[in-house]
C-alpha cells in the first residue's frame, strides 16, 4: 500500500509502516518531521527514510541527530530544489521573487539578497541534475539583477563541483546557462497568444493545471499534464489547427468501431461512450481537448478576435500586408472605445502601444488613463518602469533589432514571435554579442565566438561533433516566463537537433496575474500577499 501525505498536515499514525520523507531542508519541514518521532512510544511510523531536496544546514542536521537518530534508516540530500514542469521546462516555484527583485522599496534589500542566494542555490541543482557545469552568461542591461544572479550561480557551481566527489565533472561542460531579467520582452507577456496551451491558460480559469468542464450535463475535471500524450502533441499548435485535428482523431476512432456514422458532436460522442465502455478511455482525452478548444473559441469569437489584429499591428509595427503602421494611436483608439473589452484587455492594448513607441509623455499617458477611466489600475502601466521598460518619458535609445521572419508561414493573427526565440537561435549559432551578453566565467570552447578556440585545438569537424553530443542551452528568466516562450524552447530544439533548450524561471506567467503583480510593485510588502511558505 502506498499513501502520499502532506507533512504540514495532521496525519494518523501508522506504526507498522516505514515512512519516506521527501522534504525541503527548512526549519518548518524539520520541525514537522521531529513531531512525528517525538518519543519511542509516540512515533507515528516504524522508521524514517529522509530525502532532502537540497543541501541541509548543519544546524538542522544536528537537531535531527540529537532528537531521533535511532529511528532514521537513511538521510540523503538529492539536490533537486526545483519543479520539472515539462520535459524541457522547470520552475523554482518562487513567485514572490518578482516583488523582491523589482520593487523599488529600499527596505526590501535584505529580502532581495536572501531570495537571490536561494535562487542561485536552486539553479545549481538544475545544472547538477542535468549533469552540467555550464558557462554562465547574462543580459547586461538595463538592470543588474541578471548580472548579480549570474555571479552567484557561477560561484556556487564552482563550489558544488569542488565538493561533489562522485561527479566526473571538474571543468566546464559544453553547455551554457543564460540569465535574463523579465523586462527583456514585455510584449510577449501581454499579447493574446493563439497557440493552444498559451491561449487556454490566458482565457480560461485553469488553476494548478486543472481544467473544469461540463459534458453530458456533468461537471468534470481534467489535468493538463505530460502524461497526456495528446496534450503534449497539440499544446503548441495554433488553435485553428487544433480545431481541425481533434474531430479528425475522433473520426478515426469512431470509423474503426463503425459506431458514430461520422457524427462528431459532443452529444453523439457521449451516447457512444455510454454504449461502448471498452474504448471510452480512447475518446475521453479527445473530448477533454475538444471541450477545451471550444471553450477557448467561445471567448475568442465575440471579443478577442477583433483585439488580436490591433495587438499584432502594435507589436510588430506592420500590418498583415507588411505595410508600416504610420500612427499607432489610430490602431489603439478603436480598442479603447469598444465597450465589450474589459479593463485588463484595454490595459494590455495601451501597454502594447507604449512598448511600440518605446515610451510616451506624461501628458499622453494621463490622457489615455482618463479616457479609459482606469485611474485605480494605472500602476499596471506605470510600474513597468521598475523592470527597465521605457514607459515615461520616451526612451532615447532605439529598440533592439528583430530578426526578419516575414518569409515564415504564420497565421495573420499570430505574426509576433517572442524575443526569446531570437536569443535562443543566436546563442546556438554563436551570434550573441559578448558585450551585451557577457560571460561571468570562462567561456566553454564550444560556444566561443565562431568556435575558433576549439578550431585551434582540434579539427573543425570535432567542434561540430562536440555540439552533436548533446550540448544544452539552459535559460533562466528572473520574474516569470510565458507559455509562448516555453513553446519556443521546444521549437528551437526541434529545429537545431544538436542542442537541447531547457527553459525555466521563478514561476510561470499569465497576462492577468502578471498585471496584478506589476500593480503591487510600489506597494509596501505587508500589502502584498505571497502564496509560498517560507
Amino acid at each position: 500500500m502506498e499513501v502520499v501525505e502532506n507533512i504540514y498536515k495532521n496525519r494518523e499514525p501508522v506504526r507498522q509502516m516505514k515512512a519516506l520523507y521527501f522534504i525541503s531542508p527548512t526549519s518548518k519541514s524539520v520541525d514537522c518531521f521531529l513531531r512525528d518521532f517525538a518519543s519511542k512510544s509516540e512515533n507515528k511510523y516504524k522508521a524514517a527514510y529522509i530525502y532532502f531536496t537540497d543541501f541541509c544546514p548543519d544546524s538542522l542536521f544536528n537537531k535531527i541527530k540529537a532528537s531521533c537518530s535511532k529511528s532514521i534508516r537513511r538521510c540523503k540530500e538529492i539536490n533537486i530544489s526545483f519543479i520539472p514542469l515539462e520535459s524541457q521546462v522547470y520552475t523554482l516555484d518562487v513567485p514572490d521573487a518578482f516583488y523582491y527583485c523589482y520593487s523599488p522599496d529600499p527596505s526590501n534589500a535584505n529580502g532581495k539578497d536572501a531570495i537571490m542566494e536561494a535562487m542561485a542555490e536552486q539553479i545549481v541543482t538544475v545544472c547538477a541534475t542535468l549533469d552540467e557545469n555550464p558557462g554562465v552568461r547574462y543580459k547586461s542591461k538595463p538592470l543588474d539583477n541578471a548580472s548579480k544572479l549570474a555571479q552567484l550561480v557561477e560561484k556556487k557551481l564552482e563550489n558544488y563541483y569542488k565538493i561533489d566527489e562522485k561527479s566526473q565533472i571538474k571543468g566546464k561542460t559544453h553547455s551554457q546557462l543564460i540569465i535574463i531579467d523579465r523586462g527583456f520582452d514585455p510584449v510577449s507577456t501581454v499579447l493574446h497568444e493563439l497557440t493552444f496551451q498559451a491561449m487556454a491558460y490566458d482565457l480560461l480559469p485553469i488553476e494548478n493545471d486543472t481544467y473544469k468542464y461540463k459534458t453530458d450535463g456533468k461537471e468534470k475535471e481534467a489535468i493538463l499534464e505530460e502524461d497526456d500524450d495528446l496534450w503534449v502533441r497539440i499544446r503548441h499548435r495554433h488553435i485553428a489547427v487544433v480545431l481541425e485535428e481533434i474531430p479528425k482523431l475522433m473520426k478515426e476512432i469512431s470509423s474503426t468501431k463503425k459506431a458514430t456514422e461520422g457524427k462528431t458532436s459532443l452529444s453523439a460522442l457521449a451516447q457512444l461512450m455510454k454504449k461502448m465502455p471498452h474504448f471510452r478511455k480512447q475518446i475521453t482525452k479527445q473530448v477533454v481537448h475538444l471541450n477545451l478548444a471550444e471553450d477557448c473559441m467561445n471567448k475568442f469569437k465575440p471579443n478577442i478576435e477583433k483585439l488580436c489584429k490591433s495587438e499584432q499591428d502594435l507589436a510588430l509595427g506592420t500590418d498583415a500586408e507588411g505595410q508600416k503602421v504610420k500612427d499607432s494611436m489610430r490602431v489603439l483608439l478603436p480598442v479603447l472605445l469598444n465597450k465589450s473589452h474589459d479593463n485588463y484587455d484595454k490595459i494590455r492594448a495601451i501597454l502594447l502601444y507604449i512598448f511600440s513607441i518605446n515610451g510616451t509623455t506624461e501628458e499622453n499617458l494621463d490622457r489615455l488613463i482618463q479616457n479609459v477611466k482606469i485611474e485605480n489600475e494605472s500602476d499596471m502601466i506605470r510600474n513597468w518602469s521598475y523592470l527597465g521598460v521605457p514607459i515615461v518619458p520616451p526612451s532615447q535609445q532605439s529598440k533592439p533589432l528583430r530578426k526578419d521572419r516575414s518569409t515564415e508561414e504564420t497565421f495573420q493573427l499570430s505574426r509576433w514571435t517572442p524575443f526569446i526565440k531570437d536569443i535562443l537561435e543566436d546563442a546556438i549559432d554563436n551570434r550573441l554579442d559578448s558585450k551585451e551578453w557577457p560571460y561571468c566565467s570562462q567561456c566553454p570552447a564550444v560556444w566561443n565566438g565562431s568556435g575558433a578556440v576549439s578550431a585551434r585545438q582540434k579539427p573543425r569537424t570535432n567542434y561540430l561533433e562536440d555540439r552533436k553530443n548533446g550540448s544544452k542551452l539552459i535559460i533562466f528568466v528572473i520574474g516569470g516566463i510565458t507559455y509562448s516562450e516555453m513553446r519556443c524552447a521546444y521549437e528551437v530544439s526541434q529545429a537545431h537537433k544538436s542542442c537541447e533548450v531547457i527553459i525555466g524561471s521563478t514561476h510561470i506567467l499569465t497576462p492577468r496575474k502578471l498585471l496584478d503583480d506589476i500593480k503591487m510593485l510600489n506597494k509596501p510588502k505587508d500589502k502584498v500577499s505571497f502564496t509560498k511558505d517560507e
